[in-house]
Formats: C-alpha cells, structure tokens, sequence
C-alpha cells in the first residue's frame, strides 16, 4: 500500500474489530451457558487458527530486496522496538499522543460494564445490547467512512477530529444520568475511529519501509502498557468516587478522566502535527 492509501486499509482493519466486537460477546454468551470455560477454549483455537494464518496464507508485505536488516533479539521484544520512535521528533509525539489515546480508551472494558450496571440499572441484555450498537457503529465509520473522511479533511484534521469526538463521548458517559442519554455517546465515540488510522498513516510516513513491522510492534508494546496500567486506574477511580469517602459521588469520574485524557491527547497532536515552516536564512545580496 502507498501512504496515501494506508489510513482506508487501517480503517479497514478497525471495522474488522468492530465486527467482533458485535459477534464476540453474543458468542460468548452461547458458549458459556454450555460450558463456563467453553468461551476460553474457543477463545484458543481462533487464536491458534489465527496464528497459523498468518504463518502459511498470509503474504509477506516486505520485499526480500528491502530487509536491509538482520534479525536482531534487541529490536524484537517491546521495549527494543520503542527505541524507534526516538528516531523522530514528530514521531515521538505522536507516540505520546498514543499512548494518552490508549490509556483512555481502557476506560470502557475496564469499568463500563460495572457502571452501567450501578449508574443505570442495565442487565446483562442492556449492556450487550449497548456493545453491540457500538460495534456497529464503529464498523460503518471504519469500513465506510474513513477513507472519505480522510481524502476530504486530511491525516491530520481527521486524527483531531476523532480525538475530539472521543472526548464528547467520554464526557457524555460521564455525565449523562440515564441510559438513554448515555447512548448518545456511541455515534461521537464511533468517530473517535477516525484517529487511529489518521495517526498509523502519520506515523508510517516516518519511518522507512524496512521499519514498519517495527513501527506497528511499538505501536502494540505501547498498548499492551496501557493495557496493564488502565484497568487499574480506572476501577480504582470508579470504586473511589462511589465510596463514602469521596468529596462528592461522582460515579462518571473514570469516563471524565478519560475525557481529560483525550483531550490532553488533542491538544499535544496540535502541535506536534503543526506544519513548520522552513526556516529560510538571509543571504546578504551581493553589490
């Protein structure tokens, strides 16, 4: 892919997640009133056909040509494959606006299902109802509406815009008192997934052809420490605020977090996606 054609394929991706997240937890659901652990074990296989996959079906994006790098233990584990993104100063920020993006964005698995159950009185058929729209939602944005929206405002308005959207959303969650004002938070969050393929097409601009795989390896390591750090944070703010010991019951904190969090993200994206002028030096004109 050109780098003008990567955030539609990144986009592309994102519906794919979209689409399990809509058929995952209705299949969990079947499989676990059979089994409790048959979800686990399904789980398992799809993992392992998965990894298959790739090693027999799935091409190789990089040519024999362009490995002009040897294997190296240094660079493949997650904390060598983030020495790349010191290589660029844009390159860092936009890491740093990532791991904001990531870090927020853990609000929902972490604590939505608790505080949909506490704040709204949903069911399990609610919530799953609920997760389904956002699935939909985030498909028909990914898989229709980046490219569009990309082609028209650009990688770096459409990666503010979806930054900004996230933060609507989160503070909608946050603030909304009943579950169907909550809902109103799905179509702003599904347009929060025009960032992740603006930033990917950003990031991949660069870095060389033979950095990409390493790029997007930095790109998981940085999800994956959000991923540990998240769920803490965020349970440990909603169980705070519900407490008799906080100032105030503020059962929305962990979605006003986020949001604060998003919003940092959008602000720090501001300027390190900021255009720079050339610096042009002044030649005296010769008499």
């Amino acid at each position: 892919s050109t780098p003008e054609t990567r955030p539609k394929y990144f986009g592309l991706v994102g519906a794919a997640f979209g689409l399990g997240f809509v058929i995952g937890p209705a299949l969990g659901g079947l499989l676990g009133a059979v089994d409790p652990r048959l979800p686990f074990w399904v789980a398992a296989g799809l993992t392992l056909l998965n990894a298959l996959y790739g090693l027999f079906v799935l091409p190789e994006s990089l040519p024999a040509h362009r490995r002009i790098r040897t294997f190296d233990w240094s660079r493949a584990n997650p904390v060598g494959s983030l020495r790349l993104l010191r290589s660029h100063h844009e390159l860092l920020g936009l890491a740093a606006v990532n791991v904001l993006y990531f870090l927020a964005h853990n609000v929902l698995p972490s604590v939505f299902v608790l505080y949909a159950g506490y704040r709204y009185g949903w069911d399990a058929r609610a919530v799953g109802l609920s997760l389904a729209a956002v699935g939909v939602a985030t498909m028909i944005v990914q898989g229709l509406l980046v490219k569009p929206i990309v082609a028209r405002l650009g990688e770096r308005r459409a990666l503010l815009t979806g930054l900004f959207a996230g933060s609507v959303s989160f503070l909608i969650w946050g603030v909304a008192p009943t579950g169907p004002l909550g809902m109103l938070a799905i179509p702003f969050g599904a347009f929060m997934g025009l960032y992740g393929p603006s930033a990917q097409g950003l990031m991949t601009r660069r870095v060389s052809s033979a950095e990409q795989g390493q790029l997007q390896g930095a790109n998981s390591s940085m999800m994956g420490i959000t991923g540990m750090i998240g769920p803490t944070l965020f349970s440990a703010t909603f169980a705070y605020f519900i407490t008799a010991r906080a100032v105030i019951s503020l059962p929305g904190a962990p979605f006003l977090l986020a949001a604060l969090m998003t919003l940092a993200a959008m602000l720090l994206a501001v300027r390190v996606t900021r255009v720079r002028t050339p610096t042009v030096l002044y030649v005296p004109a010769t008499p």
